[in-house]
């Protein structure tokens, strides 16, 4: 039976339940006050489009006593924002606002669970410059060999965290999957849409980002799914990773 792509797409075509997904994208569960605040609309319109996404099988609600949070279904859902993020036309600009909002998500961001924008892939660069990741050079190749797509997971490289690399990052307080007989540990990739290059994610891509909030590295910027870094973190990331960012 053919997927039925139109009723999606008429989940998806509502402003206000759109700017309800780039809220959540961040991986975060969120309660239906903020989400309405995030959107524009009155608390009852919110639940309204937040029981679409949930009847659409996009967001999933997580009942915590009396309240009631949401978050995205999974990974999947995240993707398939990103992949409509670079498909769609450019919001307009219309205020210096907008344009901090643009230039933020660009320089660092969440990508569900883990860290894109140019601070994910300046992470994984540097990894790959100190060997402690093997299996490529960090870059999209726009080529017709190429299966990988821009904001989405990675499939065209097989990379491997090393030995040497699993040390540092054990070093930095990260709890990681158990390494295969060889040392090295399989990683996950994602095709960072802005920056056209990789980024980490998977399980060791959600456990660095967990340990650069947990030692206030980084921390939430002023819109969904922004991160800033903190001076303590560029210094932090420099010495422990040999990350340089300008």
């Amino acid at each position: 039976m053919d997927a039925d792509i139109a009723a999606l797409g008429a989940v998806l075509s509502d402003r206000s339940r759109a700017r309800i997904l780039q809220a959540l994208s961040d991986g975060r569960a969120l309660p239906a006050s903020l989400l309405a605040a995030e959107a524009g609309v009155a608390a009852s319109t919110a639940s309204e489009h937040l029981s679409r996404l949930v009847d659409a099988g996009l967001v999933a609600v997580h009942p915590q006593g009396r309240h009631r949070y949401f978050r995205l279904r999974d990974e999947d859902v995240a993707s398939l924002l990103e992949t409509l993020a670079r498909l769609a036309p450019a919001g307009e600009v219309r205020s210096l606002k907008d344009g901090n909002r643009l230039a933020l998500l660009r320089s660092a961001r969440t990508c569900y669970d883990h860290l894109a924008g140019r601070l994910g892939v300046g992470i994984f660069a540097a990894l790959l410059d100190a060997g402690a990741i093997v299996g490529g050079d960090g870059v999209h190749h726009l080529d017709g060999a190429a299966e990988d797509r821009l904001s989405a997971a990675g499939r065209d490289l097989a990379y491997r965290l090393t030995a040497a690399g699993r040390d540092r990052l054990v070093e930095l307080g990260l709890e990681l999957p158990h390494a295969d007989d060889d040392g090295t540990t399989p990683l996950r990739y994602c095709v960072d849409w802005t920056e056209q290059r990789h980024h980490l994610s998977g399980v060791v891509g959600r456990a660095l980002t967990a340990r650069l909030f947990a030692l206030g590295w980084i921390e939430r910027g002023g819109y969904a799914r922004s991160v800033r870094l903190s001076d303590e973190g560029r210094a932090g990331l420099r010495r422990a990773l040999g990350v340089t960012l300008d």
